[in-house]
């Protein structure tokens, strides 16, 4: 799993009581909305995401997660974020989920986005401007295992 370094975008998460489950940690479906949560908070930020009028959008078409260690509420959560490959017309993110100040991450996973037309949901190859900015966060290349 990738440390710290590896990840050029940062977003701390609150985790909710609704978040634990039974066994008093967070159950792992919450780290998916949090892949979610990170991925397209950072691209309307970027300029990349209009949820009501852009075009292309992105469809999440593959996810997956590693867990390393439990996370549980009340303790509030450091998502690393980072490119791990473009193609013509697709996005593969790496996310680490780190606590609060932790060197090592709790969990790693990553989110695939196929871009299609908003009109007839078939693949769009990225604009170049796109391109551009999500070079911008690839990831940062460290020694991980």
């Amino acid at each position: 799993m990738r440390g710290r370094a590896a990840y050029p975008v940062w977003r701390e998460i609150a985790t909710r009581w609704s978040d634990n489950d039974v066994y008093g940690h967070v159950n792992n479906v919450v780290h998916y909305s949090w892949f979610d949560t990170a991925v397209n908070a950072w691209l309307i930020e970027a300029g990349l995401l209009d949820v009501d009028r852009g075009d292309p959008i992105g469809l999440v078409v593959e996810t997956g997660c590693r867990y390393a260690a439990s996370l549980s509420y009340p303790e509030p959560v450091e998502i690393g974020l980072g490119v791990e490959h473009l193609g013509t017309s697709s996005v593969r993110y790496r996310i680490g989920v780190f606590a609060r100040g932790a060197a090592a991450p709790a969990a790693e996973g990553h989110f695939v986005h196929v871009y299609v037309n908003r009109a007839d949901r078939r693949p769009a190859p990225l604009p170049d401007a796109w391109r551009a900015t999500l070079e911008s966060i690839r990831l940062i290349e460290v020694g991980h295992g």
